[in-house]
Parts: structure tokens; sequence; C-alpha cells
């Protein structure tokens, strides 16, 4: 093909990967240029005449096809009557034309040019995979065992909260009690104030990948933030700590040979899909059980690369991982630790780090991940760790590399609270949630009992998401209340007796407040988990 001195002029790389993309440059061709504006022309006027009466234009004049470099050498080597070159074939411009061409030596109204072939309608396959059907017949099996997700309209009062409006059913005033905005942070005067002038200045878009055009000083000044908040070398920056464990676990994965992964099994779907997807060899040890993950380790070489994954806070029933004893037993074993903080970064810690530094155990816990979007109030996520392994994740990781960076309004909103919950504020506001969830606890563990979503909602008001199959395991649904700084002690002591109400009303069986059955033979699973 580039053998034809227009052609040559192109970049091979784009010959071989857009080869479409010649037509456009072919109608630069002195001579097929001009013919594939005609065979256009005549394409239209073809869809209005009869296929007897359809006459296929004139191939190109020969005076024209003397001007091509390419053509004109071999018409010049034949004397025969008709060359033999067909440009369909040789030339690659005219193959674009989109109908076939003559070039000869003869008169060119002697020449005959091929007919065009006529257009058939292709008919429709029979018997086509019904999709729509596929995914109709799943979705009926997510509501017949009453997993499927309806998501409520909730638009919040931005300095009122937790107080709130809901929607779905028509407007009606309510309090939010299951919200990961645990202190508030998202409304904060200094935090808004940050964002807007944000926008002001740099927009709302990033304007791209932290490769193309979207990394500023604000990312790197906030990753650096991040790092000496956890004490590490280096942090990243995903757009959530759910691409960030799926995207640093799957990529160490393939970037160690023969890794093998322990994960707790109480992780979050995100570790899981990371680890999964990583191909690696992986061993599941029960929820922060230290004998169990001691015994899976001694199965293995002391050489071999491991890494232990699990969580300081879980999500769902609030329990606290023996952080030491995890950390050191993973280090004795020649192991990294990958430790998610998901739910204690800003919460615990005198300068709300998390557990790691609540306990002392930051400098054991080689990886750890965080979210931007709980108690920081924003959206987000990041890893922090060795430089050098942060690297080699940001250079790896496609979950970083092929999506556009955090916007600057996420950037300064994010530092502006970070700055806050290290300040004496922040360990004010941290010490006032845990006065309320103590607060909280006390008063339902009085009137001993869980609660009832529905109910709450609609009679009283009051926001309290359940929590279902896939998210906990089937048998272990719960209401999950995430009381915060903001919700003081009447709305608390209100929220309690109208549990209680609602468990008279429904009749579900209760506990004495002396931790005596009342009617049950069990506690409920909700009160377990307080």
């Amino acid at each position: 093909m580039l053998s034809c001195p227009f052609l040559s002029h192109l970049p091979s790389g784009l010959i071989q990967s857009r080869p479409w993309s010649l037509l456009r440059f072919a109608q630069r061709c002195p001579v097929i240029g001009k013919h594939i504006q005609r065979a256009m022309t005549a394409g239209v006027e073809e869809s209005t005449q009869s296929q007897r009466h359809q006459q296929p234009p004139p191939p190109p004049p020969m005076s024209e096809t003397k001007k091509c470099p390419f053509l004109s050498g071999r018409l010049a080597a034949s004397d025969a009557a008709v060359c033999g070159l067909s440009p369909p074939s040789e030339c690659p411009y005219s193959r674009m034309a989109g109908r076939p061409l003559t070039v000869c030596c003869m008169d060119e109204q002697q020449a005959a040019p091929m007919p065009a072939e006529p257009l058939v309608p292709q008919a429709e396959p029979p018997n086509l995979y019904n999709y729509k059907a596929r995914c109709e017949a799943q979705l009926q099996r997510k509501r017949d065992d009453h997993s499927y997700r309806v998501f409520r309209k909730v638009n919040r009062r931005g300095p009122s909260f937790p107080l709130a409006e809901e929607h779905t059913g028509g407007r009606k005033d309510i309090t939010v009690w299951c919200s990961n905005d645990y202190l508030g942070m998202s409304w904060h005067p200094v935090v808004q104030e940050a964002v807007i002038e944000a926008a002001r200045q740099h927009g709302v878009g990033s304007g791209g990948t932290r490769n193309i055009s979207g990394n500023t000083i604000h990312h790197e000044a906030l990753e650096a933030e991040l790092a000496d908040w956890h004490g590490k070398e280096a942090a990243l920056l995903f757009t959530s700590c759910y691409v960030a464990n799926e995207a640093t676990l799957y990529t160490l994965g393939q970037l160690v040979p023969g890794l093998v992964f322990l994960s707790d099994a109480g992780n979050h779907a995100s570790m899981i899909h990371g680890i999964r997807t990583s191909n690696c060899r992986k061993i599941i040890f029960p929820h922060n059980n230290v004998a169990r993950l001691r015994q899976e380790l001694l199965k293995l070489p002391l050489d071999s690369p491991k890494l232990v994954a699990f969580e300081t806070v879980h999500s769902m029933t609030g329990d606290i991982s023996p952080l030491a004893e995890l950390c050191s037993l993973t280090r004795q074993f020649g192991g990294l630790s990958y430790v998610d903080e998901v739910h204690a970064v800003g919460m615990y810690g005198a300068a709300g780090a998390g557990v790691g530094e609540r306990d002392g155990c930051l400098a054991g816990m080689d990886l750890i991940s965080g979210t931007l979007g709980k108690a920081i109030g924003n959206i987000g996520g990041y890893v922090a760790g060795d430089a050098t392994v942060i690297d080699a994740v940001r250079s790896y990781a496609s979950g970083f590399i092929f999506t556009t960076s955090l916007p600057p309004t996420v950037l300064a909103g994010a530092r502006a609270s970070l700055a806050v919950l290290r300040s004496v504020e922040g360990a004010e506001l941290r010490q006032r949630h845990q006065a309320a969830v103590q607060l909280l606890r006390d008063a339902l563990l009085s009137r001993g009992l869980p609660a009832i979503s529905e109910h709450m909602m609609h009679r009283c008001g009051a926001y309290i998401q359940a929590i279902n199959y896939p998210t906990v395991a089937r048998g272990d649904e719960r209401l999950r209340l995430a009381p915060t700084p903001h919700h003081t002690e009447p709305m608390i002591v209100r929220l309690a007796d109208q549990l209680a109400d609602a468990f008279r009303l429904i009749g579900p069986h209760l506990l004495r407040s002396d931790g005596l059955e009342s009617a049950a033979a069990d506690p409920p699973p909700s009160l377990q988990q307080l």
C-alpha cells in the first residue's frame, strides 16, 4: 500500500490501526478524490431511480488518471488496449471509493464499467437471544427473595443535618439515622467555603486523567497530607475506596509472582473482588480469628510472598479487629498487611487517623486504605504505604490510570475537612460522637429492642436503613444505626421511645433491661451488634 506516493505520506501506524479512515484521506487524491465525489452523488441519485434505469458513473478520464503518480507509471509501461490495471486491487484509494473503477487505454466512452450489485436487505436472523427476558427473570429472583433494592429519595438539609426531606412517596420531614457522614463534615462551613472557592478558581471538573491534564498541585498536596496523617511515605488518590481496594489488590496480585492472599471472611466486597479477579491463590480465615490465621500461615513457605487483608472497623457489626496481633503475625511470617480503615479514619485516634493511630500500630501496617466519603464528608478513596509500592500501583493499576481524576472542588473540600479533623475541633467532634453512640446504645438496651425500618420511616419520620442480602448474609439482616455528634439527646431519647412503641405495636420479641429473655429464646440479631 505504501508504494502509492500519496498514501506514503500517512503514518504506517494509522494505516494499520484505522484502515477505515483512509476514505477521508482518499478524497484528497487528485484522481480518486473526484471519482469518490461522483460516486457519492450517484449513490444519492440511485436511491430515487429504479434499478433497470440506473447507470453507473463513468470511470475517471485518462487525463486525470495520468495525474496519479501511482497509476501513470503503470499506464506508460502498457501498450495493450486495456492496461490490465484494476485500481480496486492496486491503488489503495480506489478501493475506498465504494464503487468499482475501470482504467484502460481505450477511449473512455468504450470502456465497459462493471455493473453495481443491487442492495438486498438482510433478513433478521431467527431465534435471537432475548436479553431483556433474561434480565427480567434475574430481577424477579431478587423480588422473590426480597433482596431487590429500592432507593429512597432523601434530600439532606445541610446545616440542619441530621434533619432531611424524604420524597419517595411525597414530601416528609425526617431525621437521618443511617448516614455515613459520621461527623457532619460534608456541610461544615470551612469545608463549604473551600469547595466554593475552588469552583471559582478552577471550575468543577478536573479535565482528564492524572496522566493527561488531570493532575494538579492539589492532588499531590492532598496525597502528601494523607500519607503524613497515616505516618507513611506516600499515598495515592482514587475515585472511590471501592476502586482503591479493588485496583490495588488486583495490581499487586499481577505484579508479585506467586502471591497468596489471606483474606478475612468479613472483608468488604471491594477487597473480595480485587483478590478474586487477580486469579491468585486465596485463603479465607474466619473473621478476626488470629489463631486460624496463624494456622494458615504455617502451611505456607516462609519465603513465599503473602498478603493479609482485613478491616479495622467492620462496616456492619462494628467489630474492631485485634490490629496489633494481626499485623505482628503478618510480619512474623514475612507477609504484607493490607488494612482497610474506611470506617475508622476521622473517627479514632488523637488526630483522627484511625484505629492504627489509636492503638499505636501505624508502623506495623504496611498498606492502609481509606475513604474521603465518610467521616471526611466528601467522595474518593486512597491507599497509603511505602513509596515504591505506591508508585508501582500508580504505574500499573488500570483503575487509577484510565479514569478521570478527582475534581478540584473535591480536593479542596477534603483538604479543609482533613485539617479540621486533625485539629482540636476534630477531637471534640469525635468525643461528642462517642457520647452519642453510648447514649443511643444505653437507650435501646434499656428498652430491650432492635427496630423496624418501614414503620419508623412512615410513622415516626426516622430514617433507619434495613441492611439485607447480599450486603449481609441471609439470616443476618439488620438495621444499622449511625448516630452523629449532631444527633441531640432529645432526638436519641425520642428515637428509643419510638422504637419501643413500634415493637409493642408490631409484636416482635423483646428483651428485658436486665438481659433476661421476655419472650425470645435468642436476643434479636441487631441488638447483638449494638
